[in-house]
């Protein structure tokens, strides 16, 4: 589950009142929401060679400046501003290894497992951030709902009940869809040269 569980309800609360123009509920929610995404930064960026220029505080950074910088976002809970943050974080992430030239499979591209949720194993070598992004962008083309679950579990870090919140689906479904998803992408990215 995202963030600390005594927080929920507070961050929900927080966003609801920033939504409706509460400066104040914004400075409170400031410090909630940053451990939770530097925590998830932090993650995403295991894979990252030492002395890397993108650290996870300036992922963090990026991504929390470009949350709050959407003026007209109508957020309804803390597991859809996680859901939000995990589509910038996923986005930001591509951008940056795609701007250092490393497009190219193998480059020193960022090494991504889709088993860190939960405990279910990915057969093969882990994928590179690149690679993943290409085959979850080929996989939204026929899938949308499928993509959007593997998003939002790999790079949100939600649990399935939250996601089964956010996409207004059962959790069984989301339970179905993840394990489909897993498969489909493990598939693909088995296929992708070492």
């Amino acid at each position: 589950m995202v963030g600390d569980s005594s927080a929920p309800s507070q961050i929900t609360h927080l966003l609801r009142a920033w939504t409706e123009g509460d400066a104040r509920a914004l400075e409170a929610l400031t410090p909630l929401v940053q451990r939770e995404l530097h925590r998830l930064a932090v993650h995403y960026m295991a894979g990252e060679r030492q002395g890397h220029v993108l650290q996870p505080t300036a992922l963090v950074n990026e991504a929390y400046v470009r949350l709050v910088a959407w003026t007209d976002a109508n957020w309804q809970n803390r597991a859809h501003f996680f859901a939000m943050a995990a589509c910038i974080m996923r986005g930001v992430l591509v951008d940056h290894a795609r701007k250092r030239g490393r497009l190219r499979r193998g480059g020193g591209n960022v090494q991504v497992s889709l088993s860190h949720a939960e405990d279910v194993p990915v057969v093969g070598r882990a994928p590179d951030l690149v690679a993943l992004d290409d085959a979850l962008e080929a996989f939204a083309t026929f899938d949308p709902r499928k993509a959007r679950v593997v998003e939002l579990r790999f790079f949100g870090g939600l649990s399935l009940e939250e996601i089964a919140h956010v996409l207004d689906v059962s959790v069984g479904t989301v339970r179905r869809d993840w394990g489909l998803a897993r498969a489909w992408l493990s598939r693909e990215l088995a296929r992708q040269p070492v």
